[in-house]
């Protein structure tokens, strides 16, 4: 009878090194550069809107604490801007015309309520609407509120027109007489106000602190998460930069 040749023992580790795997090491390249280098410009581009917030901050708080000028004229309407001109301190005199008043709608600090947008009529001719402040629903509904009559000077912070509503917002509806937004080009057009003025004022606090409407609402403020969205890009930089670190390391050994 023929012995069986005992089997001979299983080495330890494979003796033939194995080679990268070079599709698949490609493949982790290419997606490890353009997650690198998408969340750095985005890291970046957070940056520089972080600079840009701040200086923005930084000219509007300028302007709001600033000496009042002359609200903007016909000649200047044309140039008026959100970036170089909101905000600004202004004053302007004229007359109110209270029968063309719209009240739109607002939450405020005394529950629903309305603005109190008035046509200020200057000695030039034009029209500036000025937001006179707020009133609580019921008063609005029941008129219960100031109207100073003879002339009037008004000062307070520029405004651009509402054009666009917010998230969830409702669309005005001017021939219903239903206001949501502080649309001044709808408001003068539906009101037949032909020389007004592309930007409304928002009034500031009167003397009597019980009258009503309330000026002086302004809220000024602006988000500024740009930094925290900055961390966030780059931190996931350095996510992808980590990950691809260690696949690099797992090839090699396998080498």
């Amino acid at each position: 009878m023929t012995p069986t040749p005992s089997s001979s023992p299983a080495p330890d580790h494979d003796p033939a090194p194995r080679g990268l795997r070079w599709p698949r090491l490609i493949i982790v390249t290419l997606l490890a550069v353009i997650g690198i280098a998408g969340f750095a410009w985005l890291g970046t581009w957070q940056i520089q809107r972080l600079q840009w917030k701040t200086d923005l901050i930084e000219r509007v708080d300028a302007r709001v604490h600033a000496d009042p000028v002359a609200a903007p004229g016909p000649e200047a309407w044309a140039g008026i801007t959100r970036e170089s001109d909101e905000y600004t301190r202004v004053t302007l005199s004229g007359t109110y015309d209270h029968a063309d008043t719209v009240e739109v709608y607002t939450p405020s600090d005394y529950g629903p309520g309305y603005w109190v947008l008035t046509p200020l009529r200057r000695d030039d001719g034009t029209v500036v609407m000025v937001n006179r402040g707020v009133v609580p629903e019921d008063r609005a509904l029941s008129d219960d509120y100031a109207r100073p009559e003879g002339p009037v000077t008004v000062t307070g912070l520029l405004r651009i027109s509402e054009d666009e509503g917010w998230l969830f917002s409702q669309d005005n509806d001017p021939e219903a007489g239903r206001w949501y937004r502080r649309d001044i080009g709808a408001m003068t057009e539906a009101l037949g106000l032909p020389r007004a003025a592309p930007y409304f004022v928002d009034a500031e606090a009167g003397t009597d602190p019980e009258a009503w409407p309330r000026g002086g609402r302004t809220v000024v403020s602006f988000r500024n998460s740009h930094l925290s969205y900055a961390l966030t890009w780059f931190a996931l930089m350095l996510l992808v930069i980590g990950g691809y670190v260690l696949v690099l390391r797992s090839e090699l050994r396998r080498r």
